[in-house]
């Protein structure tokens, strides 16, 4: 068995305290977004399980929406993802034993029957912000569930340029389009500027390589094109095409044809860097 150094035991200690002050000291918005969803079930958080999903005392499990955070192994065959632990006891500082409120905007139940909620607490702190402002979870979002997406990927912009929490590991870090070895099957945030963008046969491609049958790519299905297009337009991208040499910020999974690709399905999954995402509008909404 290794041995663990006493010295490493007391910061990382110490790192999980102060987490977990910032966390439960961070004030409420005044306004909050969360007024623009409907109002669902409420109850005290009895559990803890991960940083993104919890139980309340009715037994109803949750999965906070709009976030993913390290996961930890328990008994699937794979290691505890780094920093798992610390964005767990993070949570748990936020909601343990505190009653909160459920905000649905999208779809409410998942295949295993979890809500799927944002989550107001008592005192009306938006649980999702804070844990993201925090560095502990990263903005994930799907097609049926993007309410709010928008105020958490500029939440997000502050601890990921600071390397704060999680942006602080190499697990998580934004790569660029050349550095994805070993990432197929895994979720990634790439961040590049597109050397070719192209509508063919009803499916957009934005390639990032000289190579479209290697390099990387983001593709569009033709159902989900228009609803892209218009999230571009109100950017003031006339076309397609007008997106080469834009440098882009893209989050998703990574699967592998004709190189390693993001197969987007919502606007929100396509940032342009250093400007106001184009889904959003310009006031981030």
């Amino acid at each position: 068995m290794r041995a663990i150094d006493p010295a490493r035991r007391r910061r990382t200690s110490l790192a999980r305290l102060a987490f977990a002050a910032a966390l439960a000291a961070a004030p409420a918005a005044a306004e909050s977004p969360l007024d623009r969803l409907d109002t669902g079930e409420r109850g005290v958080v009895a559990k803890v399980f991960d940083g993104d999903t919890v139980a309340l005392a009715n037994g109803l499990r949750v999965r906070l929406v709009g976030l993913q955070a390290p996961e930890l192994a328990f008994d699937r065959d794979y290691a505890d993802w780094p920093l798992a632990p610390e964005s767990r006891d993070a949570l748990a500082a936020l909601v343990q034993n505190r009653e909160v409120k459920l905000r649905y905007g999208g779809a409410r139940r998942d295949r295993y029957g979890r809500a799927l909620a944002h989550l107001e607490r008592d005192d009306g702190l938006w649980v999702q912000r804070a844990m993201i402002e925090a560095g502990m979870a990263w903005v994930y979002s799907f097609a049926d569930n993007r309410a709010l997406v928008c105020e958490l990927l500029a939440a997000e912009r502050a601890p990921r340029d600071a390397g704060r929490g999680v942006w602080a590991h190499p697990r998580y870090r934004v790569r660029s389009a050349d550095a994805l070895d070993g990432a197929v099957d895994t979720w990634r945030i790439v961040e590049d500027r597109v050397l070719a963008a192209a509508v063919v046969r009803g499916r957009v491609y934005l390639n990032f390589g000289a190579d479209w049958r290697t390099d990387f790519t983001i593709t569009v299905a033709p159902r989900d094109r228009r609803m892209f297009e218009e999230a571009w337009a109100a950017a003031g991208v006339e076309s397609v095409s007008a997106l080469a040499g834009r440098r882009v910020r893209a989050r998703g999974w990574i699967d592998l044809y004709n190189g390693p690709q993001i197969a987007a399905d919502h606007p929100e999954q396509i940032e342009f860097a250093g400007a106001p995402l184009a889904a959003c509008g310009p006031d981030g909404r």
